[in-house]
């Protein structure tokens, strides 16, 4: 494995305390035995480069894996000779996988430390990700894929967690959104590597290049990334003390106004691109396969609109960015309901853009409003956001079957003007609380 980057520690002697930050490169306040604490690396900085960009292939080697049996399905279920329904578990006890695990993988961040946990579960995934191609039967498949997702449970949560204890605060907004973009990055390399690979020499060819994307990108991760400054170990606190962490996560009306947040906005965004492809297929637009498969193509919009919501939050606060966000989704898909293919495209691109803006500033935000339990408060943001997809997903095909795409079109509008109306009465326009940083170094702006 590689060896990881070493960067030298703070001048004051002993540990930072967990989850202390100070905006830029002054010193943040003091920790519990009056040194003074992390303050996080600087924009920049080699570090917060290096950071930016090590958890960039991360999402990469996450969300390449995640999704890319998505696009070889149909080869899938001939080769296997299973149904679609039961091809498509090879995604769905992937993302089930995913979600039971981000509590315990959190937890045990807390104890051994946050790079430690990535590199252990992004290893563990990548090595499972190449056994996938050589499975004998359909069974085997399935297991090789829910061990695969509950290995790629280390990331999501801890990778969040280590950027707010890592980057300084006034820049932990951006730095979430570009790991957020390379979420975006690695769904889509792995949708397209897989549809290409697979078209011409078949699923196992596509499973063994998307893993070998994966592996690279996970490389890159483990020599990038560098050790944690601004962690402090957890003590044991056993089984009620996890329950104290996630009560106290759930008693906080900012953080499940958050999950809500996930819980919805996911689903709504699974549901669209889950049946959006049946409407292409049928009249008037009767689109061939190949083309309908290039609309995941619309996730670049999500890759800049992700940093750029960042940059924004710095200037106008995240409360408005995430509003935003879900005003373009109404946007997008308002535009949807036209019968101009053009139109179509654009509505969705605009779409995308809105909810992954809105994504980047949720997932950043849980680590700023938890001060203690941040690997805790991201993994329930993390296990609302696929539930959302699951449950509202699935749903969403019961209403386009029904009633067609207007009516699903108008409930994902509905949930998203629900999160808008939740954001601005649980985050109200005023300024941070105390121990909460501005978004905008030294401007004042509103969280």
């Amino acid at each position: 494995m590689p060896r990881l980057l070493q960067f030298p520690r703070p001048a004051s002697p002993g540990p930072a305390r967990q989850g202390a930050a100070g905006t830029g490169a002054a010193a943040g306040p003091a920790a519990d035995d009056g040194r003074p604490a992390w303050p996080g690396h600087a924009k920049g900085s080699a570090a917060y480069r290096k950071i930016l960009a090590g958890l960039a292939f991360a999402g990469v080697a996450t969300f390449a894996q995640l999704y890319s049996t998505q696009a070889v399905l149909p080869m899938m279920a001939a080769d296997l000779q299973v149904t679609a329904s039961a091809a498509a578990l090879t995604i769905s006890l992937a993302t089930v996988g995913l979600a039971v695990t981000v509590l315990p993988w959190s937890f045990l961040a807390d104890r051994i430390g946050r790079v430690r946990a990535m590199m252990w579960g992004i290893s563990a995934a990548t090595v499972l990700c190449l056994l996938v191609p050589l499975s004998t039967s359909f069974p085997m498949l399935l297991g090789l894929r829910m061990l695969e997702g509950m290995a790629l449970g280390g990331i999501p949560a801890i990778a969040i967690a280590y950027l707010n204890e890592e980057v300084s605060r006034a820049h932990a907004a951006m730095a979430a959104g570009t790991y957020v973009a390379g979420t975006t990055l690695g769904g889509l390399a792995g949708r397209l590597v897989a549809g290409f690979v697979g078209e011409l020499w078949g699923w196992r060819a596509a499973a063994l290049a998307v893993s070998l994307l994966a592996a690279v990108a996970a490389a890159l991760f483990l020599l990038l990334v560098p050790q944690a400054r601004g962690f402090t170990a957890a003590a044991a606190g056993g089984f009620r003390g996890a329950l104290r962490t996630l009560a106290g996560h759930g008693r906080n009306p900012r953080l499940l106004a958050l999950y809500v947040q996930a819980f919805l906005l996911m689903g709504g965004f699974v549901a669209v691109y889950n049946y959006l492809g049946f409407r292409l297929s049928g009249d008037p637009f009767s689109l061939p396969a190949t083309i309908i498969s290039l609309i995941f193509l619309a996730y670049l919009s999500g890759t800049v609109s992700s940093r750029w919501a960042g940059g924004l939050a710095a200037r106008f606060g995240r409360r408005t960015v995430l509003i935003s966000g879900t005003v373009m989704m109404v946007a997008g898909l308002a535009l949807t309901l036209t019968q101009l293919l053009a139109l179509i495209m654009a509505g969705l691109l605009l779409f995308t853009g809105g909810f992954f803006a809105a994504h980047s500033i949720g997932a950043g935000w849980t680590g700023v409003i938890a001060t203690t339990g941040r690997a805790q408060a991201a993994s329930l943001y993390n296990l609302a956001y696929y539930l959302g997809s699951s449950v509202i997903g699935w749903a969403g095909g019961l209403v386009f079957q029904s009633l067609g795409w207007t009516a699903l079109a108008l409930t994902v509008i509905g949930l998203a003007c629900t999160t808008a109306v939740i954001t601005a009465v649980v985050h109200p326009a005023r300024p941070a609380p105390a121990g909460e940083a501005p978004t905008g170094a030294g401007r004042g702006v509103s969280a």
